[in-house]
């Protein structure tokens, strides 16, 4: 017992130096990214999603056989959604530089990468949540680290093994994919906390989303569904049925956004039994209803990890009840919602329930009951043509993804609607989330803001008109007109180096470092490079011999000083008594650009 205790402590240790690792590794990356042309990004973008697209039924049988969840096919939708329609949606997005011009408020808007991503990543959906969260990334140029789920690590190791490839082979700077092979609970949470992490991408449990909150910084949560599917008096049955049964075998339940429960309207109750029989549905009677609730629900009110991801046929079969070869879903009837209902949770498998209610006005109060059990801010689903009921479940629901006449599953993301298609829809604040959007990699990026003036200070009047005074004629003399904003400078060639410009400049650079060339005269003051930069390729090293006297130590250094450092290869020498700013310093040093002189502290 105690080695076994031993052995455990140690690879939690190993997974939190890897973790630290990989997000040093990732920050020095940053740097390198954030200078990225659009056109560099977005030829490294689509090398990615070009490289995955002919895995896709690969990776889709790896994580099913790796995690015993869900449907190959419905895996390889999923995996070609991602590498697909999310890449043709994010496609001409501009993410780098200039993104709007306002020109009647005179503001310029600049996007800026948030920085690097800690991007965690289920195991119930766990090739194609990777996929999306790495395109995304690497688009807004934001380094990513990824933490697998211990239980599907081979098949999220390998996705990313792929697109890293691709991308490396594009052009990414080392280091800007990265993802953890010793994957641990302690790993995840120091990847999430570390210094070097901007914003966290978490999907997962509950548990995994609160620690991601509390880490420290911002992150993008995703809670659970539990989306009730509305079935109104004047809806098209048969779609309806045949969109909730094909909602809830997709995958076999194991998305989010898969329906979790029907509330019917009573005028179409028996209508709609036969519809949802005829799909594939069956009824369970209330014996075989209390038998599955204590198979399929836990204690703590989740679903049987056993029973996740598992088809109808397979729940039925672990619970005793017999059901036709065919069956997709099973059907409980229930008559309240909350802990005495165990079957009215999200269960992430293909078992629905079922409720009537009178009208629209008690099936709008049903479904508020079932978002508010594990549910809020999510998805839900009105099957309907009354355009008035539509409207007024869109006012009143909290759910941000209120879908209509279209699977729950296959909407919210974007597959069947005009929504952003994305595989992190966001809660709000009905869920405790930061954005109730479908995320993209406009979540990733800041936007700084060139705003002119348009009004004098004092008092008020558009900036360049005459300011008006009192008891003095009105100017006739016309607002000068204002020039329009500027546009984006073109980066001008770097201007050749001559044979004898080049071997000057080596000649300085062996002087600063003590050695000369026979018949060659010691570089001087004034030929060294400017104070506090050294020439490319000096090392960093605090080992390395110090510069000659006449290199003066950098007064000031901050992040764009870093920055440019980085990009050209150079080096920045500075002492004890140069003030660098507290991120500079973080990515100089991840960088390795700093030359010390003299002894730190």
């Amino acid at each position: 017992m105690a080695t076994d205790a031993r052995l455990r402590t140690d690879s939690d240790l190993a997974s939190m130096a890897e973790a630290r690792a990989l997000a040093r590794r990732a920050r020095a990356a940053q740097t390198v990214l954030a200078e990225f042309s659009q056109t560099q990004i977005d030829t490294i973008v689509d090398a990615m999603a070009a490289a995955v697209i002919p895995h896709a039924e690969t990776l889709a049988r790896l994580a099913v056989d790796e995690t015993g969840f869900g449907v190959v096919a419905d895996k390889v939708e999923k995996n070609l959604f991602a590498a697909e329609r999310v890449h043709a949606f994010i496609k001409p997005m501009t993410t780098v530089g200039v993104v709007r011009r306002d020109e009647t408020k005179r503001v310029i808007e600049i996007a800026e990468p948030f920085g690097v991503v800690a991007g965690i990543i289920p195991s119930t959906n766990p090739t194609s949540t990777a996929i999306y969260k790495l395109l995304i990334a690497i688009k807004a140029r934001c380094a990513i680290v990824l933490s697998p789920h211990p239980s599907a690590a081979r098949a999220i190791t390998r996705t990313a093994e792929i697109m890293h490839d691709a991308a490396r082979s594009a052009g990414l700077p080392d280091g800007a994919i990265g993802w953890m092979t010793q994957v641990s609970l302690e790993g995840t949470q120091e990847l999430m906390k570390a210094r070097e992490v901007a914003v966290i991408l978490a999907t997962g449990g509950m548990g995994l989303v609160r620690a991601a909150y509390s880490a420290g910084k911002p992150a993008y949560g995703v809670g659970p569904g539990n989306a009730p599917c509305y079935v109104e008096s004047s809806a098209d049955v048969a779609q309806a049925a045949r969109d909730i049964v094909t909602g809830k075998s997709f995958d076999n339940g194991l998305l989010c956004s898969s329906p979790n429960s029907v509330v019917a309207d009573r005028a179409i109750d028996q209508e709609l039994r036969r519809a949802l029989a005829a799909q594939g549905g069956h009824f369970l009677s209330a014996s075989e209803t209390t038998t599955l609730a204590r198979l399929l629900v836990t204690p703590q009110r989740l679903p049987n990890p056993a029973l996740v991801g598992k088809p109808a046929t397979a729940i039925a079969q672990a619970a005793g009840i017999s059901v036709p070869p065919g069956t997709r879903a099973l059907i409980a009837e229930l008559d309240g919602v909350g802990r005495d209902y165990p079957l009215s949770i999200e269960k992430l498998c293909p078992v629905l329930s079922y409720y009537v209610v009178n009208d629209w006005r008690d099936g709008c109060e049903r479904c508020k009951q079932i978002l508010r059990y594990g549910g809020m801010g999510h998805t839900m689903s009105i099957h309907s043509r009354n355009e008035a009921v539509i409207l007024e479940f869109g006012l009143h629901k909290p759910a941000f993804r209120i879908v209509v006449n279209t699977p729950t599953t296959h909407g919210s993301i974007g597959l069947t609607t005009g929504l952003d298609p994305a595989m992190t829809l966001g809660c709000g604040g009905f869920g405790g989330n930061i954005t109730s959007d479908n995320i993209s990699p406009k979540h990733l990026l800041n936007i700084k803001r060139v705003a002119y003036g348009l009004r004098d200070a004092s008092s008020g009047a558009t900036a360049g008109s005459p300011r008006p005074a009192v008891a003095q004629p009105a100017s006739s003399a016309p607002t000068p007109a204002r020039p329009p904003l500027p546009k984006a400078p073109s980066r001008p060639a770097p201007e050749p180096v001559s044979a004898s410009a080049l071997s000057t400049r080596i000649d300085q650079f062996l002087a600063s470092r003590g050695v000369s060339r026979p018949g060659t005269p010691s570089a001087t003051a004034a030929s060294l490079p400017a104070a506090g930069r050294v020439d490319a390729g000096a090392t960093a090293s605090t080992s390395a011999p110090a510069p000659t006297p006449s290199a003066t130590p950098a007064d000031f250094v901050c992040e764009d000083d870093v920055r440019r450092a980085a990009r050209d290869g150079a080096h920045i020498l500075v002492n004890e008594r140069t003030i660098i700013t507290p991120a500079a310093r973080d990515a100089g040093e991840a960088a390795r650009v700093f030359t010390w002189q003299g002894l730190r502290s």
